[in-house]
Formats: structure tokens, C-alpha cells, sequence
């Protein structure tokens, strides 16, 4: 029998007059359908996407545990929530692809466990990187 799946699950929502929770039941029942094992629940109440690592204590920690390899999968429940900067967003799908961490977003149906969401990370890698060397274009 093989080990269970660990699972971050990472909620956000931009004001204190919104909830996370229903983020979070949503992801858990993801969890549960796929058999994996939940790890930790970051949370960030009332902190803007556009917000910076530094300013957002839960996606700070979550990032602190991809660095540990604490986790196997991060689930959020939108793109958004993990940030609105693309190259934050770039910045933070690098970090999963080089621990070998698979990202599960809910409301895009991304699973990077899956041959389907495997080929849109090494697309999103690629988008990171310039295929020329800079300096041959001048609007570098």
C-alpha cells in the first residue's frame, strides 16, 4: 500500500469581512475524494493578493515548508489566491517544480499530478524563462 499523498492546503481572502472557510471545505472534500492526507491549512485573512511573501505570514510559511519538502501538494482554490503578481506567481510555481511539490488549483481544474497539468507546468516554466539571449533584442 502506498503512502498517502501530503496536502498544504493554502486559503486567502482579501477582507475581514469575507471567509476562508468555505475555500477550505471545498479543498478538503477535494482531499478526501483523492485519498491524500491534509498537513497543514495556511490561512491569510484579509491580506491582498498583490501583497508581497514578506507581507502575507501564512504564504510565508507555506513557502518555509516547499522549502522543506514538508508537503507533496499545495491546493488552493484559485490561481488568485496565490498571489495577483505574475511574476510572484512565476516566481512561486519555479519553487514547487524544484522541489517536486504539485500544485492543485480547484476553480482552473490544475492538477500538476496529471500528465495534463504536468504539460501546463513546463509550459508556465518556460514562459518564466526568455528563449533568445536578451541581448540580441533591443526592447529587452
Amino acid at each position: 500500500m502506498s503512502m498517502k499523498r501530503r496536502v498544504a492546503i493554502y486559503v486567502r481572502v482579501s477582507t475581514d469581512g469575507q471567509t476562508t472557510m468555505n475555500q477550505q471545505r471545498e479543498l478538503e472534500t477535494v482531499v478526501k475524494r483523492h485519498d491524500w492526507k491534509v498537513i497543514d491549512v495556511f490561512r491569510d485573512q484579509g491580506i491582498s493578493g498583490k501583497n508581497g511573501r514578506k507581507q502575507r505570514p501564512a504564504f510565508d510559511r507555506l513557502l518555509q515548508g516547499v522549502i522543506r519538502k514538508d508537503f507533496d501538494i499545495v491546493a488552493a482554490w484559485s490561481v488568485d489566491r496565490l498571489g495577483r503578481s505574475l511574476q510572484h506567481l512565476l516566481s512561486f510555481l519555479s519553487e514547487l517544480k524544484a522541489k517536486g511539490i504539485d500544485l492543485y488549483l480547484h476553480q482552473q481544474g490544475v492538477d500538476t499530478s496529471t500528465p495534463a497539468g504536468k504539460a501546463l507546468f513546463q509550459m508556465l516554466a518556460r514562459a518564466r524563462r526568455p528563449s533568445w539571449p536578451c541581448s540580441r533584442v533591443s526592447a529587452c
